[in-house]
């Protein structure tokens, strides 16, 4: 995840969810800070966020996006 900080990554949830954004910064628990976040359905964004904190435990798998 080190190498992924402050580059664009694709995160997703439980849920069935995936989220686009930067990646600012994480813990040893995985909880991830996005910047610019995004929420994709099918590609397509269905919602932006802005900043926002992604609690580890929610977290399915993290890639570059």
């Amino acid at each position: 995840l080190v190498q992924a900080l402050n580059s664009t990554v694709l995160v997703g949830i439980k849920g069935g969810h995936t989220l686009r954004g930067r990646l600012m910064g994480f813990d040893p628990h995985v909880n991830l800070v996005l910047d610019e976040a995004e929420e994709l359905k099918d590609g397509e964004v269905i919602r932006r966020y802005g900043r926002m904190v992604v609690r580890g435990d929610s977290v399915i798998f993290i890639s570059p996006g």
